[in-house]
């Protein structure tokens, strides 16, 4: 009887650790399973959390060699990278004991060890095997791999690796120009390595908006950082303190070599199924290696579930996130629903990059008559203040019903000011009602506003 629940979820992650938390909440019987030693999956452990820490640190200390004379600030500062080190886990350390106390408090049961679907209502975890009568696979996802790159985590490493690099490398080449690489190379340009981004396709930032890619990428060049898009990697070769990259052309010709002490394989994420025994009970995999969920996130084996990176879907922690609760109040016969429309993405570099529903490229290619509004930071009384001019808000609207469809932001403070879009869209607001909304001044928020009020063309600061 001990170990009887009414949900059993895999993997405590921010999808498996929030479900299992809302399911207790409605009055379930809970356990969770958890391979690590600390709950939080990738995102606490090796992902979000420690990259955030490395990437305010860092900009901190970017900030006080570029921007605190201009300030009249006089400072002389130096990294201490070990103890950088530490900050970050600190960070780590803070958030996963959270998780623990959260989970005991609402009274889940933890298993520690790799679970494994046994049958219908059964996980075996090491010699406990728990009869359940609902299993939720919230596994996540791992690094992808490059053919013919050996991550060692030393000179060639993934995300998990150069979180944690003893000193910061002279030179870094990073494999693939998607959120995680740029996010990484910002930690360590800032730092003082020479940044080399090589990408296979002919831009950065896969699936954002065009033109915000196009402009964020003249900014991270004035960093400092260099290019090498519609290029391929096709070889590593190790030496004693560097790595040659062996780079082509993505359509074929002329190979170039590239050096670097280290190298970052970034070349995105795959679901995590390994272990889970999922052929012996017939759960079904797409042909991307996720697992089959319907609108109500049921395998095709009645019992069994999944959320978050491994089923389909951005792999983004509050996604997860809101599918776990979702699922969670469906168990109990309540309408939990995912609004797959309005989940922001951002990406947390200096300045930083967010977006919200539709790209106009997603637009123009569904046929989309709509109308866009666009407001430069460089006219925004708190941006000009604070000297943090960089980047644009963007609007993009139905051009009948003025129904805001999506908004892309490159600028300072973006990740946080997206949610005011992301909120309005989640009630079908219009442009209209966000440039009707009265925003305090002086505020970067602001430049949101005088966007929307670009949709109708009666932006009063441009």
């Amino acid at each position: 009887m001990a170990n009887q629940f009414d949900v059993t979820i895999i993997g405590t992650g921010p999808g498996g650790y929030v479900c299992a938390i809302r399911a207790a909440q409605l009055g379930l019987k809970v356990a969770v399973v958890e391979k690590r030693a600390t709950h939080g999956g990738t995102c606490l452990n090796v992902g979000c959390i420690p990259s955030k820490a490395l990437l305010h640190a860092s900009e901190l200390y970017a900030e006080s060699k570029h921007a605190f004379a201009k300030m009249g600030i006089k400072a002389e500062t130096s990294v201490d990278f070990p103890r950088m080190m530490g900050f970050k886990q600190e960070a780590i350390d803070g958030n996963t004991k959270g998780i623990d106390f959260l989970l005991k408090k609402n009274k889940v049961t933890v298993f520690t060890g790799t679970g494994k679907i046994t049958g219908p209502g059964k996980v075996t975890v090491g010699k406990d095997t728990l009869e359940t009568k609902s299993i939720i696979i919230a596994t996540g996802s791992d690094v992808a791999k490059l053919k013919g790159i050996d991550v060692d985590e030393k000179q060639i490493v993934s995300s998990t690796g150069a979180l944690a690099l003893e000193n910061v490398p002279a030179t870094l080449a990073v494999i693939g120009a998607g959120v995680i690489g740029l996010e990484l190379g910002s930690v360590y340009a800032r730092l003082g390595a020479k940044v080399t981004v090589i990408e296979y396709l002919d831009r950065i930032l896969p699936g954002m908006d065009l033109d915000v890619a196009k402009n964020f990428q003249r900014m991270l060049q004035k960093q400092g950082f260099a290019f090498r898009l519609s290029s391929k990697v096709t070889g590593a070769v190790k030496g004693k303190d560097k790595v040659t990259l062996t780079v082509e052309p993505a359509a074929g010709g002329t190979p170039e070599a590239i050096e670097a002490e280290v190298v970052l394989v970034a070349v995105g994420r795959t679901p995590y199924t390994e272990g889970l025994g999922l052929d012996a009970v017939g759960v079904k995999l797409d042909n991307r290696g996720r697992v089959e969920v319907d609108d109500h996130f049921q395998t095709n084996v009645p019992g069994i579930y999944a959320i978050g990176d491994v089923i389909r879907g951005p792999m983004l922690a509050h996604k997860a996130e809101d599918e776990g609760i979702a699922l969670a109040e469906i168990l109990v016969g309540q309408a939990g629903h995912v609004n797959y429309a309005t989940i922001p993405g951002v990406v947390y570099t200096n300045p930083e990059v967010a977006a919200v529903g539709k790209t106009e490229e997603e637009l123009k290619a569904e046929g989309m008559d709509y109308k866009a509004g666009k407001f430069l930071f460089l006219a925004n009384g708190r941006a000009k203040a604070n000297q943090t001019t960089d980047g644009f808000v963007k609007v993009l609207a139905d051009a009948k019903t003025d129904r805001v469809l999506g908004v892309h932001i490159v600028g300072p403070m973006a990740g946080e000011l997206i949610h005011e879009a992301a909120v309005l869209m989640e009630f079908g607001g219009s442009a209209e009602d966000l440039a009707r909304t009265c925003h305090a001044h002086p505020t970067l928020s602001e430049a949101v506003k005088e966007a929307a009020m670009a949709v109708a063309g009666r932006a009063i600061h441009s």
